[in-house]
């Protein structure tokens, strides 16, 4: 089974609600992964405006 993108923080989600943004609006059309572990030190996350750790999609529609 494809995994669930929140499509406005792009975050994986396994439940009906995101623990994010808490919004409901999930997408399984995605495209790439990342996986950031500290978010603080990470230049990619500050480039695309990750504030937490998780596993996040890339492209989302």
């Amino acid at each position: 089974m494809k995994k669930k993108a929140c499509k406005k923080c792009k975050k994986f989600v396994d439940s009906g609600e995101c623990p994010t943004c808490k919004t409901n609006n999930f997408s399984t059309n995605w495209k790439g992964r990342l996986y950031i572990l500290d978010a603080k030190n990470s230049f990619i996350a500050k480039e695309i405006g990750i504030n937490e750790k998780g596993e996040y999609a890339i492209k989302v529609s």
